[in-house]
């Protein structure tokens, strides 16, 4: 009788399906992540971020659909794996000790330090003794606690605030206004977003670098976690890997690259292999080719096969779902990448409320160009809601930033963006437009241009600079879904 019970219970145990049969069986891989940069947020060309472009490709690998669930923290995605909620869990963690027994780890390729940041202001710290009468600020469920804890034993006096309410966008904000003297953060969250806040320095690590992983639950066998690893192992050979590394980390100083004289040599050396394009669609569709000839630089220092971290492409950087919209069948052919630019531009031009005077409606045109119309429609609602004029880039562009941290995003429509790029890529545009009017048109300033519709002969100004005729076709889904217009 006992032998028949033993040999029930281990026929029982091997007809039960392991846990990616029962992915494959369902059609889902369930996923739960929350917003970064360096792990999941919706772009300008929909969803990516370095793990969730692994993940897509591994549920592709499968055959199955990806489903992700956004949580608001870290918090929650280890309390949903801790429950078996959720097959794998993006959290921007390495495996830690204390997941023992709760989740396995599967380290993902990137490499990260826990840093101590500091205000340029305060005194450098050059060893965590000269933090001891400090108080470092982190965010909850993070990989700092426990190196701090750690690091406790030799520094006694060593002491920490959690911040359960904010992500690591929010601390760097604090410590560049000097709000918050110190923090600590991830090496890669700060990379990610160092550019815009330049009174943050880094300071000293925690410790030595560790992998970022992806979770699993420990309820789960090891069929699905297994799969991962070999899955990665395949990334690896054949340098996808390697690829999706590059487009998330290896252009993170492209904000600050080329100076003025740089670019005045571009307009000799490459600016006279594209001007006639510039101009004929400038005028094709009532807009100055200056402006279209700034934007053609920023983008891609009119380089028609650049592509981009995020691997849109062209002279214009079009993405695949814009080209496609606006007629582009090419993106690498500078003459169809132009007329595209030109025509998007138009669109997005055209759904800035008409009652935003010149220039500021071509500012807002760029930076919908850039971020999205729902993105830029988001930080106008944040400029009114606090006491500010929504119709004023100057105020507005204030606001973009916010959008990178959960404390605001949290509040708006389309949530997280990186808001902090429309505004320096407005910025640069200018810049460039302003060195083209000047050598174009020497005794000419470029809000002159914008503003006055009598400044030059060609109508290629003021209202007529954008003035969009009339497109019958549907607009796309990020430029109709969007709130009610200010």
């Amino acid at each position: 009788m006992v032998a028949m019970l033993a040999f029930t219970l281990v026929l029982s145990a091997c007809s039960r399906p392991t846990t990616l049969q029962q992915i494959k069986a369902e059609g889902v891989l369930h996923v739960i992540t929350r917003v970064a940069p360096s792990i999941y947020y919706k772009g300008r060309d929909g969803p990516t971020g370095y793990d969730y472009e692994l993940v897509q490709l591994f549920a592709e690998h499968l055959g199955v659909e990806l489903r992700i669930r956004v949580a608001e923290d870290n918090t929650e995605i280890l309390s949903v794996l801790a429950q078996d909620f959720a097959h794998i869990g993006l959290a921007g963690l390495s495996g830690q000790k204390q997941f023992q027994g709760q989740m396995r780890a599967l380290a993902t390729g990137i490499e990260v330090e826990s840093v101590v940041v500091y205000h340029r202001d305060s005194p450098k710290p050059e060893a965590l003794a000269d933090l001891a009468e400090k108080t470092l600020h982190i965010v909850a469920d993070s990989n700092h606690e426990p190196q701090l804890e750690e690091a406790r034993i030799d520094v006694p006096q060593l002491s920490w605030q959690v911040h359960p309410g904010l992500d690591a966008a929010g601390l760097l904000a604090r410590v560049e206004t000097g709000e918050l003297p110190y923090a600590v953060v991830s090496s890669n969250e700060l990379a990610l977003n160092h550019v815009f806040f330049p009174d943050v320095k880094e300071a000293i690590p925690l410790g030595p670098p560790r992998e970022l992983a992806w979770l699993f639950p420990a309820m789960q066998d090891r069929s699905l976690i297994d799969a991962a690893g070999q899955f990665f192992g395949v990334l690896a050979e054949d340098g996808t890997m390697e690829q999706i590394t590059e487009r998330f980390y290896g252009h993170l100083d492209r904000l600050n690259y080329v100076g003025a004289l740089t670019f005045v040599r571009h307009t000799e050396k490459r600016l006279p292999k594209y001007e006639s394009l510039f101009r004929t669609y400038a005028d094709q569709f009532a807009m100055d080719w200056r402006l279209l000839a700034a934007i053609g630089y920023q983008e891609s220092h009119w380089r028609p096969r650049a592509t981009s971290p995020t691997g849109v492409r062209g002279l214009m950087m079009l993405t695949r779902s814009t080209a496609k919209y606006v007629g582009v069948k090419n993106r690498l052919s500078a003459e169809q990448s132009i007329r595209g630019g030109a025509k998007y531009l138009n669109i997005v031009h055209d759904q800035i409320p008409d009652r935003i005077e010149e220039p500021d409606r071509t500012w807002f045109a760029l930076a919908s160009y850039n971020v999205g119309f729902g993105h830029l429609e988001d930080a106008r609602i944040l400029t009114e809601q606090a006491g500010r004029n929504p119709d004023r880039w100057l105020d507005v562009k204030e606001f973009l930033p916010l959008l990178t941290q959960k404390e605001w995003y949290s509040q708006t429509k389309f949530g997280y963006a990186r808001g902090h790029e429309p505004v320096i890529y407005v910025q640069n545009i200018r810049r460039y437009y302003d060195v083209l009017v000047r050598m174009t048109e020497p005794a000419a300033t470029p809000d002159t241009l914008l503003a006055d519709d009598s400044s030059t002969p060609s109508g290629n100004n003021g209202e007529a600079l954008m003035a969009a005729p009339e497109i019958q076709a549907a607009l796309p889904e990020q430029l109709t879904d969007v709130p009610p217009t200010l």
